[in-house]
């Protein structure tokens, strides 16, 4: 019907028949006053802190890009003040006006996306928080620091400058922006200006300090700093809204009316197409605006007819998913995505209609045949969903849309990089899915060497003597895990250390328990001491080890020289160094009869391997002593570890076997060859292993650009870009190779230093070596002068190029080769003339025209270009492969042939060979294409290491795919997406496919995953996933109130719950509202609900482990906060992978140890992921994105406290510990004595509760506890999910009624299985985190449900004896025998699982924490969490099952069963005994709580009064004081304080 719609415009007869039919169609619709349209819902969500100006944002976008794009577009933006007319609309496109000078038009419109998710306001406001801990001094717009002294007078300047020296350099973070001075001087004092870009005073400082910078006299770093911040919130996207139809079986609905007032009714514009049952009337309005009335009054009774919410019968719902795919598919291309996000965000009104859709064969046939190819490579089964990127895998469950936005970055970077290279698109995207990331490094050394002591040889010893030693008994099964003893040097450990060192004895100590467990290990010992002439091993410890063990090797054998040694290193004290001594009192006792100093003296006969054993560890470059190989593969550092190392040993051994076995197999590997020799000619092996080049840390030259300049234009050249330089460094290197064939040479090296120096001339002459015996090398040369070039400093420099501009190749590359021995430099800075050392057939008159000629631009050039753009300084060395920069070189580090060939080897293996196959695809000249190459792997190896891509060809996208195809002869995203359109996922895919159609160039293909025979409604709720391509603007050119999340004419039967589904790091509250969001009612609202939700934080997330076991240590607390207020947050770790959380806003943080246990017995040994340097005790965390921040910490107990333990009994958390940081807020400060009075006196209780009703509830609840419990109170509730009057109101009531309460907050961790529906995430919190969400002050806790009336005195319940157990709960009741039939667990699985066990309720418990810790009882919970609820069948009641579940690994105390009553299970003759009553649900009667509380219990009706009478007073008090009207809920309740000294609320 669509179609005919939009074909109205045809014909004038046609439209005289439309104006017919709208008017029959409006005359049909019946009477309906003209009223407010139909309901609607809709969600914000901003920042907390202030709206950060887009220009600064911008330039956080171009600092990603590089920092000389930043440094322009601040030099472009200094001062803007009067280039626009002071609206947000002229500013952005003033912005986008400058941006586009520096930016191409696909990475201008991924600025236009970034700006529209605000994605770099965090980044801005974290500078802002950075500002604010200096402070700012007053009075000042703009200021500077010089180490620590800040002003905003620049004549204070020099003063400041004069005394730095005297003050200690900033601390500088990883996002800060240095500017690139033209004189860098690394010495000079730091000014960090604090500035907002764009205005007057920002221009004024900026300048001085750039001319500062520029002298040489100042390192210049610019943070952004707004001194008068916006009055506005960031309004943020990137999140999806979820309204679900909630459950109606039992009435949760509270009965209280909602005042009026508060928001305006928003009249909220429909999209541009506004489709209802086939009419378009968005276009009907155009084209009839005098219609406007009658067609707003048709459009309501279609949709009124539309939203019928009937449920559908079991036979209609069986092919849901194959018709709204159909539905999706006849839809024209351009619009099947805005089809499918229309039937899948509001499929329970769509549903009915869809019913009639009619699927023909063609598509259900395609769909099943591509379900096949789906599951086969991909895994995946129909109904499920995924998403491809130019071949990268994007999970929408794990990435969120700003990982996506970096994917998409990152992308354009590439594909625009190749195709300034003029590849064209078809080759773009198949350079794209070469894998080119470099693997992990798995090189290893030749351990055929003499320097190596072999203590045992499994082939030739006689303990070996009755294994087998033919290679085929490796084919023989086994059981898995079983080692294979045969007598063949299969497995090989090899131990180069130096005695002296502390933990070499340990290292043995693992060698010889391998070796005395008969482990089919053959070890080997290196000795690295001392390799001086004349050493006396009477006066150094290492020279007599190794003395000793060679002499009782000669003597005995190397087994019992082994030993010996080890009885040497054992003798050495824990933390001490082995002494000479050691050594001597074990020869005396063994070998009594031998002059000591014979042996070890200084002309020992016994010196063997002394000098081989230093120069083998020289010479293999294997990293810092001691290393260990296992088949001359290196050890990593932290698997030295002793428990560590014997794993790894075992792991490896039954790893490399299976390659043995594949060997054997083949028949590459047979009784005839030597073991050794098979393995040490394996690929990987290479003769020295440098860490320099192995490192995963690489720095690449961006040499994806096309230009025409050359290096011989210096003035030029001088002014270009770094990326422009880089080029034509490129286009006028000249190579020298093996041969003079034209072939493509995968492999470029630049060797880099100083041509006229020793140092630089070695470098070239290894680098010649190598190239002159591989035909895959070309090498080119770039001059680094140690001082600024003349003729005379340059001989060697000037002669090598003139040779390469004047001379065949051959004739060149000797010549050049000469140019580089000693003897040849020696000779010519005695005098000798340099044609002297011209080689056969060379033109000698040519060359020396050339070398004799006044123009030195080249060398020029080249000096600049080792200074600007390779950041080395004067005569410092470098070699560059392939684009990758290795260097600089450190003076005398050795970087020889070996090395070359290492660094090829890794090129050819992970990017040369493969590039090289496609750039020969392109038909491109030899020369050309060698160049391609090394630019193409450049590009490619320098992007983020990531997963790799999938290759995928989809055959049949025919009949059942959605297919856009890019505009020609652009760089286009090749997109593919597999969606089921009825789920989750594609509620998601559809709103982001449609947002990156409109962003970039798309090559688009979704392809229909569908369910058949669906036995249940497949999507329950609507759903909106908030996401823009660029910012709106208002009316007066203002940024728009938005975006926003819309539900226009939702039907107003159901029963709604609001849900938001943010990035894993948001924390999210609701803040200003005046509806229950759990239970919306559209029938009792005006027109629009308005939800407003706030980011409060951002997570902070983190993996800790002990260093010395292994494990997480368990109840270890971090702080978070500054350095003027270290404790703003804390959290404990978790045994679950040592996991912990914490919250924070953007800006820089101080993570620490808690003072108290957590600082005294343990401190802070490595960390990862953080801002600080390796070895900073206080950890310093840069939140500065919306992304996910994960860091790793690893702790190690203090020397004196190796025996102590975090979770003892005797645990007294009260020493200046964390209960006095919290009494602190409520009394004022208290000794500690106090401190443990107030600990042992407060019974603390939690509770939670979501929604009006159960928030009235919960404080009838707090009231009963009040009235009867005669011991102070403190309530912790979860805040996650408290509605904003809530939060509003219990300050006051605390004040009123004197309790304490504290809001407590803990988001779901990523690793554990999710919850999707809200009841069953809030029944996950009860019991869950019970370990984490307090403080380990805290040592009881009891839950009381929010539904409860309590009776009696709850200090009896806390007191109550658990014997032991972690926690009590009362059994269900038995006595209302009526219920017997609703008793599920009298039979079947629970049952048999109790064994004779009761049942028990969760709606009342008691936890004794420190007993839970302790057992690790919250690890156990969540384990056994994790592995249940991946069926969907299992813990149908969650917070009730999980605990019996249970039982039988963490017991429960059964309470009396006075403890809770409840009617449903209960009989009424045990009711005038109960302590509390329980609302529970009747699952007989389904009576509605509110009816079931007044009846039940007497008291009820007089607490709900008594609150009522409270919050109306409440109310009264806060219009009189100007309060905001209608109970909209305050934005933040931490601040409130209330009688001076109290505060009843401290946030943790």
């Amino acid at each position: 019907m669509a179609t005919a719609v939009v074909s109205l415009e045809a014909g004038v007869g046609g439209i005289g028949r439309m104006w017919k039919l709208l008017l029959a169609l409006v005359a049909l619709v019946p009477c309906v006053s003209a009223g407010a349209d139909s309901k609607a819902v809709t969600t914000t969500l901003t920042t907390k802190w202030p709206s950060t100006p887009l220009l600064l944002e911008a330039s956080e976008f171009l600092a990603e890009e590089n920092h000389d794009k930043f440094w322009d577009f601040v030099e472009a933006n200094q001062d803007i003040e009067d280039e626009h007319d002071n609206t947000d609309l002229s500013c952005y496109e003033l912005i986008l006006k400058r941006a586009s000078a520096l930016l191409s038009p696909v990475q201008l419109n991924l600025l236009k996306f970034a700006l529209s998710l605000r994605a770099y306001s965090s980044t801005v406001h974290s500078f802002q928080q950075i500002a604010s801990t200096e402070p700012p001094p007053a009075g000042c717009s703009a200021f500077f620091n010089v180490h620590g002294e800040k002003s905003c007078d620049e004549d204070r300047l020099q003063a400041l400058l004069d005394t730095a020296s005297d003050r200690s350099k900033p601390y500088l973070f990883k996002g800060d922006h240095k500017f690139h001075s033209t004189n860098p001087n690394p010495d000079a004092p730091v000014v960090i200006l604090y500035a907002e870009m764009g205005t007057a005073q920002f221009s004024r400082l900026h300048q001085l300090m750039q001319n500062k910078a520029n002298e040489g006299k100042i390192i210049y770093v610019l943070r952004h700093y707004v001194a008068k911040p916006s009055s506005n919130k960031v309004y943020l996207s990137g999140y999806g809204v979820e309204l679900a139809i909630k459950n109606q079986e039992y009435k949760a609905k509270d009965d209280t009316q909602v005042q009026a007032g508060g928001e305006a009714n928003a009249t909220l514009e429909r999209d541009g197409i506004d489709e209802v049952q086939g009419f378009l009337f968005g276009k009907l309005k155009t084209l009839y605006p005098e219609l406007k009335e009658q067609l707003r009054e048709l459009r309501k009774h279609l949709v009124e007819s539309t939203n019928d919410m009937a449920p559908l019968k079991v036979w209609q719902m069986q092919d849901l998913s194959f018709q709204t795919a159909a539905r999706i598919l006849a839809a024209p291309p351009v619009d099947a995505l805005a089809v499918m996000k229309d039937l899948s965000q509001n499929f329970p009104t769509k549903a009915r209609s869809i019913t009639k859709t009619v699927v023909n064969s063609e598509i259900r046939k395609e769909i099943e045949d591509n379900q096949k190819f789906f599951k086969g490579t991909l895994g995946l089964q129909p109904g499920d969903s995924a998403l491809f990127i130019n071949g990268l895998h994007i999970d929408l469950d794990v990435q969120d849309i700003f990982s996506v936005f970096d994917i998409l970055r990152n992308e354009a970077r590439v594909m625009e990089g190749l195709r300034s290279l003029l590849i064209d698109t078809p080759f773009i995207h198949d350079i794209l899915k070469l894998n080119v990331q470099p693997a992990d490094s798995d090189y290893a050394v030749d351990i055929r060497n003499s320097a190596i002591n072999w203590i045992n040889n499994l082939e030739v010893d006689r303990r070996y003597a009755g294994w087998p030693s033919n290679v085929q008994e490796l084919l023989r099964p086994t059981f898995p895990g079983v080692i294979r003893q045969i007598r063949k040097n299969f497995h090989n450990m090899v131990i180069i250390l130096d005695p002296s060192q502390e933990n070499s004895g340990e290292l043995l100590s693992v060698a010889e328990m391998f070796y005395s467990n008969n482990i089919p290990l053959r070890i080997g010992v290196v000795f690295v001491v001392n390799d001086e002439e004349d050493v006396d091993g009477m006066e150094d410890a290492g020279v007599a080890l190794l003395r000793a063990y060679n002499y009782i090797s000669d003597e005995v054998d190397s087994q019992a020289a082994f030993d010996a040694i080890i009885s040497m290193l054992n003798r050495v004290p824990p933390g001490g160094h082995l002494k000479v001594e050691h050594v001597v009192g074990v020869l005396e006792k063994s070998y009594p009869y031998v002059e000591v100093s014979s042996i070890l003296g200084a002309d020992s006969p016994y010196d063997k391997n002394r000098k081989e054993g230093k120069a083998y560890f020289e010479q293999t470059g294997v990293g810092p002593l001691p290393v260990v190989l296992y088949n001359g593969m290196p050890y990593q550092r932290e698997q030295l570890d002793p428990d560590e190392m014997e794993t790894v040993t075992m792991q490896k051994i039954l790893e490399t076997t299976t390659f043995f076995q594949r060997a054997v197999y083949l028949g590459e590997l047979g009784g005839s060859h030597e073991v050794v020799d098979f393995i040490m000619n394996q690929p990987n092996v290479v003769p020295r292993i440098n860490s320099r080049i192995l490192s995963t840390t690489r720095q690449y030259l961006d040499l994806s650009n096309t230009n025409n300049h050359f290096i011989d234009d210096y003035p030029r050249f001088v002014f270009l870009d770094t990326r422009e330089k880089t080029t034509a460094v490129a286009n006028s290197m000249n190579y020298m190779t093996k041969k003079d064939d034209g072939i493509i040479r995968p492999v470029t090296f630049w060797v880099v230093g100083d041509f006229d120096q020793p140092s630089g001339r070695q470098l070239l002459y290894d680098a010649i070596r190598h190239m002159k015996t591989s035909n895959n090398v070309r090498l080119g040369m770039i001059n680094n002068p140690s001082q600024n070039p003349t003729n005379e400093s340059s001989v060697v420099a000037r002669g090598i190029w003139a040779a390469m501009q004047t001379q065949s190749a051959n004739n060149a590359k000797n010549f050049i080769t000469k140019m580089a021995k000693e003897e040849t430099a020696k000779a010519i800075e005695a005098g000798t003339d340099i044609a002297e050392f011209a080689v056969g057939g060379m033109d000698v008159s040519l060359f020396k025209s050339a070398f004799g000629g006044p123009k030195v631009d080249f060398l020029l050039s080249h000096a600049a270009y080792c200074r600007d753009v390779l950041k080395l300084q004067k005569g410092q060395r470098a070699v560059i492969s392939n684009g990758r920069i290795i260097g600089p070189l450190e003076e005398g580090e050795v970087f020889n042939q070996d090395d070359f060939l290492l660094l090829e080897s890794i090129i050819l293996k992970t990017s040369g060979e493969r590039i090289k196959t496609n750039i020969q695809k392109l038909g491109v000249e030899e020369d050309r294409a060698s160049d391609l190459v090394m630019k193409v792997d450049a590009l490619l190896s320098s992007q983020p290491k990531g997963e790799a891509r999938i290759e995928y060809g989809f055959a049949d996208d025919r009949y059942s795919a959605v297919k856009l195809r890019p505009k020609e002869a652009e760089v286009y995203f090749d997109i593919v997406a597999v969606v089921d359109p009825v789920t989750r996922d594609a509620q998601k895919l559809a709103p982001l496919l449609l947002v990156l159609k409109q962003l970039v160039n798309v090559n688009l293909r979704v392809f229909m995953n569908c369910q058949a025979r669906l036995s249940d409604m497949p999507l329950k709720s609507f759903y909106r996933y908030v996401l823009e391509s660029q910012l709106s603007f208002g009316a007066d050119n203002s940024l728009s109130q938005g975006p926003l999340a819309k539900f226009l004419d939702m039907p107003q039967t159901p029963l709604f719950t609001l849900n938001l589904n943010t990035p894993e790091s948001w924390m999210v509250e609701s803040v200003r509202t005046r509806y229950d969001l759990d239970n919306i009612y559209l029938e009792e609202v005006d027109s629009v609900v308005p939800a407003e939700y706030e980011l409060e934080y951002l997570l902070l997330e983190g993996h800790c482990f002990d260093v010395s076991t292994g494990q997480p240590p368990r109840g270890l607390q971090f702080t978070l906060g500054t350095d003027a207020n270290p404790v703003i947050k804390d959290t404990i770790v978790m045994a679950n992978l040592g996991y912990f959380q914490l919250k924070a806003n953007p800006g820089a943080w101080v993570l620490k140890l808690r003072k108290g246990r957590s600082e005294d017995i343990y401190k802070i040994y490595s960390h990862d992921g953080t801002d600080s340097p390796a070895d900073a005790d206080d950890l310093i965390v840069v939140l500065n994105n919306f992304k996910s921040k994960i860091i790793k910490v690893k702790v190690q107990k203090k020397p004196d406290k190796m025996n102590e333990e975090l979770l003892s009994d005797g645990t007294q958390e009260n020493d200046s510990g964390f209960w006095e940081s919290l009494t602190r807020g409520f009394t004022g400060g208290s000794k500690t004595e106090e401190t443990k009075q107030e600990k042992d006196d407060v019974i603390n209780i939690f509770s939670l509760a979501s929604g009006h009703l159960y928030e009235r509830f919960l404080r009838i609840m707090m009231l009963s506890v009040l009235k009867n419990t005669k011991t102070p109170v403190k309530f912790w509730f979860l805040k996650n999910y408290l509605s904003p009057t809530f939060k509003e109101f219990i300050p006051y009531m605390a004040e009123e009624y004197g309790f304490q309460y504290e809001l407590i907050q803990y988001k779901w961790p990523r690793w554990l299985h999710q919850q999707t529906e809200k009841q069953r995430i809030i029944w996950g919190y009860k019991i869950l985190f019970l370990d984490v969400l307090f403080p380990l002050a805290v040592d009881k806790i009891l839950f009381v449900d929010a539904d409860q009336i309590v009776r009696t005195d709850l200090k009896e319940l806390r007191d109550f004896d658990l014997e032991g157990a972690p926690y009590g709960y009362t059994p269900f009741c038995d006595s209302r025998r009526e219920m017997d039939g609703y008793r599920f667990w009298k039979s079947g699985y629970w049952a048999s699982h109790l064994a004779g066990r009761k049942y028990h309720i969760s709606a009342l418990y008691v936890v004794d924490l420190k007993k839970f810790r302790k057992i690790a009882a919250g690890d156990r919970l969540r384990g056994q969490y994790q592995g249940l609820s991946q069926d969907p069948n299992s813990l149908s009641n969650l917070d009730q099952d999980l605990p019996n579940n249970m039982i039988h690994q963490v017991p429960i105390k059964s309470l009396p069963q006075e403890w809770l009553w409840c009617e449903t299970w209960c009989d009424d003759s045990t009711k005038k005994k109960a302590k509390t009553i329980d609302l529970c649900n009747n699952p007989q009667t389904k009576e509605p709580k509110l009816h079931a509380a007044v009846r039940i219990v007497s008291e009820w009706s007089e607490y709900d009064q008594e609150v009522k009478r409270i919050q109306s007073q409440f109310q009264k008090e806060k219009e009189a004081a100007g309060g905001a009207g209608g109970g909209a809920g305050s934005t933040d309740t931490s601040t409130n304080t209330h009688t001076a000294g109290f505060d009843p609320h401290i946030e943790l």
